[in-house]
């Protein structure tokens, strides 16, 4: 081969590998770059309050003369129990109950009734566990109230253990709901509160839609929430409440924990009640990450930037979250009061791992009641007698610990039982 050949080949082959290292790089920035903006946008998510939730089942047909509707079958909708239906954006609201029929695609119901909204004009909605959407719906007197918190007059419903009581010298439970859910969540405990001779305050807090938004309009996933906790403590406090259990859903089970490790009136709180509880959001980020196909590199790097100040403006939160601080199975030796906690094995949403692993860290204050088939934040409604009876015997032995006497049960509408 001539040399001026030979020299033209050289520079083809080193340019051409030029090429290919650029398109390799470039390749490799992209898919960095692709990285980046899915955990941005988890990080994002995650901190982001929930105003709308898909309606992803189906109606298939409703029969209002025989009280019945059949929906496209689900891993919710198949579950035996009461619940409540959302549809027609959330603005509608039905109460379905027991399985009538199902089969490999659809499942034909009891419908119990509709509270608002034309359920026969609707083409999908979504399930709930809200079954109550105020607590007049149980027959009992609630007093609208507001908690003054942090960020202003949070709203809350406050229901005495008897019509006419005004809290003084009762011993309270203050319901905390969980992540895109309000305050109406806590409205199934009621009934078990009364019998038991428990006051209830349902409490509101920042960015859920009820209460005042935070400057930046974020969640803090129960690190800074925790403050408006801390505030309905001293509202029960100064209404003269006896002893105070504190009763979270989902996140507000964050929420609460973090009350005990951070708030000065931890020691008034004798208890928590924690129904599907998020104790590790870490465990619960990982969950999701996998559940949604990402790249467990992209679930670390959220949270990393979770927790990185540089980067929150990305986010949205005002503040960086420090993830570590939230988690109570590696702070367990903090824990210093019972603790019972309810728990799916399919939960779905938040895993029961931390929840196990909490129990297993302080045997000797955690109580776990841990059920199969609830999925999230529903257990009341697939097994109530379970779920109510689980917590009566805890509230029993904090009863004899305390060296109190509990209530006899009451029965009729005035004292909590349903009427419709």
């Amino acid at each position: 081969m001539r040399r001026g050949a030979r020299g033209t080949t050289e520079r083809r082959r080193r340019g051409l590998a030029v090429a290919i290292a650029a398109g390799v790089a470039g390749a490799g920035i992209a898919a960095l770059a692709a990285s980046a903006a899915a955990a941005i946008t988890m990080a994002r998510r995650v901190v982001t309050p929930v105003r709308e939730r898909p309606e992803d089942i189906r109606v298939l047909a409703v029969d209002t003369a025989r009280a019945t509707i059949r929906l496209s079958r689900t891993a919710d909708s198949a579950v035996p129990g009461r619940y409540g239906f959302w549809f027609a954006g959330g603005r509608g609201h039905a109460r379905v109950g027991r399985v009538l029929h199902e089969d490999a695609g659809s499942v034909t119901r009891v419908l119990e009734s509709v509270q608002r909204g034309t359920l026969e004009s609707a083409p999908a909605g979504r399930w709930g566990g809200w079954y109550w959407l105020e607590p007049g719906e149980l027959g009992v007197a609630a007093v609208e109230t507001s908690i003054r918190t942090p960020v202003g007059d949070a709203p809350a419903w406050f229901v005495p253990s008897v019509d006419g009581g005004s809290g003084a010298g009762e011993d309270w439970i203050i319901h905390v709901h969980g992540r895109g859910a309000s305050r109406a969540e806590g409205i199934r405990a009621i009934p078990l509160a009364r019998e038991l001779g428990w006051a209830s305050l349902l409490i509101s807090y920042r960015n859920d839609g009820d209460a005042p938004a935070s400057p930046d309009g974020r969640y803090a996933l129960g690190a800074a929430e925790w403050r408006d906790l801390e505030a309905a403590v001293a509202h029960a406090r100064d209404a003269g409440a006896g002893r105070i259990v504190v009763m979270g859903w989902s996140m507000g089970g964050a929420i609460s924990l973090q009350l005990l490790v951070r708030s000065e009136l931890a020691g008034l709180v004798h208890g928590l009640v924690l129904d599907s509880p998020v104790i590790d959001w870490r465990t619960v980020l990982r969950f999701h990450a996998a559940l949604s196909g990402l790249p467990r590199s992209v679930g670390e790097v959220a949270m990393g930037l979770l927790g990185t100040t540089a980067v929150t403006p990305l986010v949205g939160s005002a503040e960086p979250i420090d993830l570590a601080s939230l988690d109570l199975v590696a702070r367990a030796d903090e824990l210093s009061v019972p603790v019972l906690i309810l728990h799916s094995d399919d939960d779905g949403y938040v895993p029961i791992d931390a929840s196990l692993a909490l129990a297993d860290a302080r045997p000797d204050l955690v109580t776990l009641e841990r059920f199969a088939r609830a999925r999230h934040t529903r257990l009341w409604n697939l097994d109530p007698e379970r779920w109510e009876g689980v917590i009566r015997a805890w509230i029993s032995r904090l009863d004899a610990s305390s060296g109190r006497t509990a209530r006899p049960r009451r029965r009729g509408a005035a004292d909590g039982e349903p009427t419709g």
